[in-house]
Formats: C-alpha cells, structure tokens, sequence
C-alpha cells in the first residue's frame, strides 16, 4: 500500500507500509531531518564523534529533535565516557544510544543501569564471521545489534558493504540492523538473502557526508515497502 504524498517535501509518505525498522544515519540539518521522518523513516542517527565528518553537537541534535514529529532518535557514540552520553541523551532527547567503537560487555552493563529506558544498539564491525560470537555475550545488556562493514580508519559511512551470504545462518536473540554499503540500488539484493529486524543506511542516501539525498531517501522507502509486502 503506498501512502499519501507529504505536502512538504513532495515526497510519499510511505510510515504506516513499513514492517521494517529503517535508519537514516548522519543527519546534521533540521530540514532534512524533518522531512525524512515525514517521509516514512522509522529512525534518525546523529554522530556523536568528533572525528566523524558528519559530527554534531548535543545542541544541535536539540535543535533538529524539537522540531520533529515522533520518530526515535539514536546518538552514535565510540569509546565514549558514560557521562558524555548522559549528557547527550539528556540534551539531545535522544530515544537510543549507539555504541560503535570497542565498548565492553562491563560499558554495556553500565550504561543500562544508567540509562534503562533508553534503546541500546550495540554495532559489530566485522573483519571475520567469527566476529558474531561476540553477540551472545552482550545480548544481556543491550536491546539491539547493528552489523557494519569494517574499515581501519572509519567508524561508519564507508560505503562498503559486508558478506550478505555469509550471514545467512545470523539469528541472534536480539533484533538486529544491517548496515554497511547498503544503497536504494543495492538493499533489495541485501533483502532477498538476509531478514534483518531493520537497515541502517548513512553515505548511501547522501551527497555529501551529512547532506542527506531526499530523492534517494524515497527511493529507499518505496523500495522497502515493495519487497515487506510481497
């Protein structure tokens, strides 16, 4: 079922066709933002790591929250201290964190006695398959996984895309994001090999890192709606 054409951006509104999580990380303008959530995405990702091209400050993540419909919202953090995503959280009226760099399980176990209404994704970068052992040691103390490509220099927002194949046999106990590389062009190669709980796309719906492509946004969107209903 597609749905109605939001008079803002011009683009369908497709939220109540979604079965699927869908994730548009990297966000730094409030425009954009607004209307990637009317447009149908299920989650918006803020980079909380300064090293990071599409870095944003707690303040401005506030300024982008505020002015959005309801939608959840997760900051990504790396190796961050437990106090700087209080914070963040707090300032940002973020619904989840992301832990992306080399978190432990003693991090994780932390940060939800500290945060325990707040969603907990923890992000996987695989260099191996074996890699997903890791998953059932955390799975006690976070909501989510996300699995993303590995990169030497870069945290995420590579572009390139894991082993769809060899993770067919993945069935952790807790839901999970495919990330990495995916594209509007790509996602329904990803989709017929692997059912993940949702995707998480960055530098695949951009022009640059942080300015977010709409068109591709709704290309994506229409796209995931066509290949959960069928």
């Amino acid at each position: 079922m597609r749905g109605f054409t939001n008079v803002v951006t011009g683009f369908p509104n497709l939220f109540e066709s979604l079965s699927m999580r869908v994730k548009i990380c990297g966000l730094t303008k409030t425009d954009q933002a607004v209307a990637i959530a009317t447009m149908g995405a299920s989650v918006l990702g803020f980079i909380c790591v300064e090293q990071s091209p599409r870095h944003i400050t707690p303040e401005a993540i506030y300024t982008i929250t505020k002015a959005l419909p309801p939608i959840d919202c997760f900051g990504v953090f790396a190796n961050a201290p437990l106090l700087q995503i209080k914070q963040t959280v707090a300032t940002g009226q973020l619904s989840g964190v992301q832990l992306h760099g080399q978190e432990s399980i003693d991090y994780c176990q932390q940060l939800r006695s500290a945060l325990p209404r707040v969603e907990i994704i923890k992000a996987l970068r695989l260099q191996k398959l074996q890699d997903l052992d890791r998953v059932k040691d955390y799975a006690p103390y976070v909501d989510t996984f996300l699995l993303d490509a590995y990169h030497p220099e870069q945290l995420g927002g590579t572009g390139h895309t894991l082993n769809w194949k060899a993770l067919q046999t993945f069935h952790p106990e807790k839901p999970w994001f495919l990330a990495g590389g995916l594209r509007p062009d790509n996602v329904d190669q990803a989709l017929s090999l692997l059912s993940p709980n949702g995707i998480d796309l960055s530098s695949g719906v951009e022009n640059a890192p942080g300015d977010k492509d709409l068109a591709k946004v709704a290309q994506l969107l229409e796209t995931v709606t066509r290949l959960t209903h069928t």
